[in-house]
C-alpha cells in the first residue's frame, strides 16, 4: 500500500522540520518538503508533532515472569512511552556462558511485541580478544563493562582488544559502579582518554536506562538509520504528539519526558500499536534484531 503523509512537523532531538513522507508498505520511500503525487491517499499530521519511535535500554526486563506480569511490564514501560525496540543485556561471569545466556533470552522474549536487541555485561577481567570474538559471531551490538576499579584499565593489552574488535568494531560502554558523582565523573574522564588514545570503538559515557538513546549511540550499536529515524529506507515507526504552544520549542528529550500526556499514537512498521489510551498487544510481533555493522553511518 502507497500513501502519503504531509505536512508532518518532525522532531529529532533538537531540531523541528517540516516534510511529507512518502510510505510503500512498512518502509518510507521518500522524504520531501512537498510530495506531489496526486493519486495517492493522503495523512494530513499538521495538527500533530511527530517523532521516530524511542530504542529505549532496559536492563530489568522480568524475563522470567508470567506472561501477564511480563505483558503488563511491556505496555507500561515500552509501548506507552512510545518504544518500538528495546535493547537490554544480560550479565555474563565466564565465556562459556555467552552463546547459552543470549539463546535462553532471544527464547524468553519470543513473546515481546516489539524489536529487541541483546547485549552483555562483564567484569573487566572478561574483557579478552577470545571473548570478543565470540561476541562478534554473535552480532552482540554492545558490550558492557562494569569499571569498578580504574586501575584495571590500566593493565589491559588494548591493541589485541582493539584488533579483537575489527572490524565488526562494536563499541564497548562503561557502567560505572559504587562510586559517588564527583569520583564517577573522575572514572568518566579517564575512561574517555584511554578510549580515545587507544582508539577503541567505545561510548564515552554511560547510557541512561528508560530513556530514548540518541542518533549518536544507535549509530554506534548499528541501529541508525534503519530504526528511530524517519529517513529514506527507514521503517514506518512513529510517534504523534497533540501539538500545542508549549511544546513547539522543546527537544525530544523534554518531549519524552514532560509531555507524556499528549503522545497519542505510536505506529510500529506500519501497524499503529496505540491509539489514544487504547494499546494493541501482540504478542510475538517484534523481532529479535541481529546487527550487521555497527557505526556505518556516518554522523
Amino acid at each position: 500500500m502507497e500513501y502519503i503523509i504531509e505536512n508532518a512537523n518532525i522532531l529529532k532531538e533538537k531540531e523541528l522540520t517540516k516534510s511529507s513522507l512518502l510510505i510503500k508498505g512498512s518502509n518510507i520511500a521518500a522524504k520531501f518538503a512537498q510530495i506531489q503525487y496526486k493519486k495517492l491517499m493522503r495523512m494530513n499530521a499538521e495538527p500533530f508533532i511527530m517523532t521516530p519511535s524511542y530504542v529505549l535500554l532496559d536492563s530489568s526486563i522480568p524475563l522470567n515472569a508470567s506472561y501477564q506480569e511480563f505483558r503488563k511490564y511491556m505496555i507500561e514501560n515500552f509501548l506507552l512511552k512510545g518504544c518500538t525496540t528495546l535493547l537490554t543485556y544480560i550479565p555474563i561471569s565466564y565465556e562459556s556462558e555467552l552463546t547459552k545466556k543470549i539463546n535462553e533470552t532471544k527464547t524468553a522474549l519470543m513473546s515481546s511485541p516489539i524489536d529487541f536487541l541483546i547485549s552483555v555485561k562483564i567484569p573487566l577481567r572478561l574483557l579478552t580478544p577470545s571473548f570478543i570474538r565470540k561476541c562478534k559471531k554473535e552480532r552482540v551490538p554492545a558490550i558492557f563493562i562494569d569499571v569498578d576499579d580504574f586501575g584495571e584499565l590500566t593493565n589491559i593489552p588494548w591493541g589485541w582488544i582493539r584488533e579483537a574488535l575489527f572490524p565488526y568494531n562494536c563499541p564497548l560502554v562503561p557502567i560505572i559502579s559504587n562510586e559517588g558523582k564527583k569520583e564517577a565523573r573522575s572514572v568518566v574522564s579517564k575512561w574517555k582518554g584511554i578510549m580515545e588514545n587507544e582508539k577503541i570503538p567505545a561510548l564515552y559515557e554511560e547510557l541512561i536506562e528508560n530513556q530514548p538513546l540518541s542518533n549518536k549511540v544507535l549509530n554506534k550499536i548499528g541501529l541508525f538509520p534503519q530504526k528511530a529515524s524517519l529517513l529514506h529506507g527507514a521503517e514506518v515507526s512513529y510517534n504523534l504528539y497533540l501539538k500545542a504552544r508549549e511544546i513547539m520549542n522543546v527537544d525530544e528529550a523534554a518531549l519524552f519526558l514532560y509531555h507524556s500526556n499528549r503522545l497519542v499514537v505510536t505506529v510500529n512498521k506500519g501497524k499503529v500499536i496505540r491509539a489514544g489510551k487504547e494499546v494493541l498487544f501482540k504478542p510475538g510481533y517484534g523481532e529479535y534484531v541481529r546487527v550487521r555493522t555497527p557505526s556505518y553511518f556516518a554522523l
